[in-house]
């Protein structure tokens, strides 16, 4: 049940749920999350296996990024562009929160969005080709790590929402469960470099939420967006960083 619930919540693909779940299968969701992120990652590889059939490279990675986009339901992008809000127009916690809870994007939000999706754009162009399946696989997988993380370690700006469920239910089994799935298809996908690219995907992790934890008193379900999105940008910018510095 926990692994249809990280389905339902992480993609647009329907559950075979008929019912909503509950907060203890949302929790154990947290363990599926990098499975379900490296399964968004083999999608995106097929399509860019087949993209490179009969379209320049530029024009399918951007499809790819339109096409994690709509896998997702703009979920996490959504959560991005509430957290640019919250943090650019709010001057308080409370104001910060009221800004990132309305349902209504502002221009902070949209400039964020649109600088976010042009930089992983152009980051998939520039991965080069030998590098590309390691890319598109682990940056949905390490960024759903990620939210994982930063759901366990770090406390909840609100008393209800998705986020307040996931972090009553987050435990360090889920964590370390979860830890250990993601470090597996690391290395299996880098070897020992692998392991290099989780430590700088944790640090980033850790200085974006020791940020939003202290501008907003705690963690939300649009900053584990926001932190989720970072990541994937950050991740195709350090694979082939990480490559070539080993090559």
């Amino acid at each position: 049940m926990g692994f249809l619930a990280a389905l339902e919540f992480l993609t647009v693909i329907p559950s075979p749920l008929r019912r909503e779940a509950t907060p203890m299968e949302i929790g154990r969701s947290l363990v599926y999350f990098p499975l379900i992120g490296l399964g968004l990652g083999g999608a995106l590889y097929g399509l860019d296996r087949l993209f490179a059939l009969f379209l320049p490279m530029a024009l399918g990675s951007v499809l790819i990024i339109v096409a994690l986009i709509l896998l997702t339901g703009a979920n996490h992008l959504d959560g991005f562009i509430d957290t640019c809000d919250g943090m650019a127009a709010g001057r308080s916690p409370q104001q910060r929160l009221e800004i990132m809870h309305d349902s209504r994007a502002g221009g902070f939000g949209v400039v964020g969005a649109c600088s976010l999706l042009l930089v992983k754009s152009i980051s998939l162009i520039f991965v080069p080709a030998a590098f590309r399946m390691a890319a598109l696989l682990l940056m949905p997988t390490l960024s759903r790590w990620a939210i994982v993380y930063a759901v366990f370690a770090y406390p909840s700006a609100r008393r209800e929402g998705i986020g307040q469920i996931f972090k009553e239910q987050a435990n360090w089994q889920s964590m370390t469960i979860a830890t250990l799935i993601a470090l597996a298809i690391s290395v299996l996908l880098m070897k020992l470099l692998g392991l290099a690219l989780m430590a700088g995907i944790w640090l980033v992790a850790i200085i974006m939420a020791i940020f939003l934890k202290r501008r907003l008193g705690g963690l939300t379900g649009d900053t584990y967006g926001a932190i989720n999105e970072v990541i994937e940008v950050l991740v195709l910018i350090l694979v082939p960083l990480i490559y070539g510095g080993y090559l």
